[in-house]
């Protein structure tokens, strides 16, 4: 009787162990990916407890600068480049063996008003795209494994974004963009990122389209990012077949800017719905040998950037804003075991 109490003791165990004790870069290594990893922004490395987790590599193995190295805050002024941000995160990465996402070089968002209001005419702006390109890349050369080069450059329709790069160049401005990344770092995989490609549709059909145009004319490209802002319950039920679609064009896929967000306040039924929403993006791409790896776009409720950009909405990261796991860590832990 003591023997199976034992035996039932030690299987109770078992199962609790991938819950608590199992961490999740180092269950993601095991099944062959390159990483599971988070973002951080340069604020929050002046947070001792959030740095100490950060620095967790059982749990991140990659690390990617939420703002540091945009186009704001690395080419405030045309031709003046300020790095000391997107420095300290790499620094931060180097000194723990953590590998680093370039994000990123071109974007219709947070870009000073030199380059949205300057009236540049095609060939002017291509040559702008390609210098700050160029340098930013170079920067960093042999120290960022993949760059997000291009990001959110499509619709939700599939039809091109109608930003400042585009009106003024057509799609000139992506091969540019690209050809002038692998220049400066031929060592660094380049990426499209994009939300809402996670499911089969419009948008993640153009996605293909685009990739197939940019091989069909040489242009350097090897890497689809899928961010993966997500809300809970509502995991597009084509995921998986989705992300091998975009591998067998013969790029790398990544969940690049994983959460999963809720309108507040937070319940036990919401947090075992995210819980299952956070396993079925991770086993997605577990699934998909050309998915490389997954980014969590922030590790705790405490710097999401979501209640900001969301109102009323939030509690989308794996660790509360008390830094404690959620049930979510759980479901990723179930997804990678």
């Amino acid at each position: 009787m003591q023997r199976i109490y034992y035996l039932a003791s030690i299987a109770v165990l078992l199962v609790l162990v991938p819950s608590t004790c199992a961490q999740l870069n180092t269950l993601a290594v095991g099944l062959g990916k390159k990483y599971f990893g988070t973002a951080t922004d340069n604020p929050e490395l002046s947070d001792a407890p959030y740095v100490a987790q950060l620095e967790n590599t059982a749990d991140f193995h990659q690390l990617t600068p939420a703002n540091s190295m945009k186009w704001d805050a690395t080419e405030p002024s045309q031709g003046v480049f300020t790095f000391s941000g997107g420095d300290a995160i790499v620094a931060q990465a180097k000194n723990h063996g953590q590998l680093v996402r370039g994000h990123n070089c071109v974007w219709h968002n947070q870009l000073p008003s030199w380059v949205t209001s300057g009236g540049f005419n095609n060939a002017t702006l291509l040559s702008i795209v390609q210098n700050h390109c160029s340098t930013l890349v170079g920067h960093y050369k042999g120290s960022i494994l993949a760059w997000d080069v291009l990001n959110e450059i499509l619709n939700d329709d599939g039809t091109f974004r109608q930003s400042v790069f585009f009106t003024t160049t057509g799609t000139s401005f992506i091969q540019t963009a690209l050809h002038a990344a692998r220049a400066a770092d031929p060592g660094a995989k380049l990426y499209i990122n994009d939300f809402n490609i996670e499911g089969m549709g419009a948008k993640s059909t153009a996605m293909v389209n685009l990739v197939k145009s940019l091989q069909a004319q040489g242009v350097p490209i090897d890497g689809i990012g899928v961010q993966a802002h997500l809300i809970v319950g509502e995991v597009p039920p084509t995921l998986q077949a989705n992300l091998a679609q975009f591998a067998a064009l013969g790029v790398e896929v990544a969940i690049t800017e994983l959460d999963v967000r809720m309108t507040l306040p937070a319940t036990p039924a919401l947090l075992a719905q995210q819980q299952k929403d956070y396993q079925t993006v991770v086993a997605a791409c577990r699934a998909v040998s050309g998915c490389i790896g997954i980014t969590i776009w922030d590790w705790t409720d405490k710097y999401s950037w979501v209640p900001g950009a969301f109102p009323g909405q939030g509690a989308a990261c794996p660790w509360d804003a008390n830094l404690v796991k959620k049930p979510a860590y759980a479901g990723i832990v179930a997804a990678l075991s």
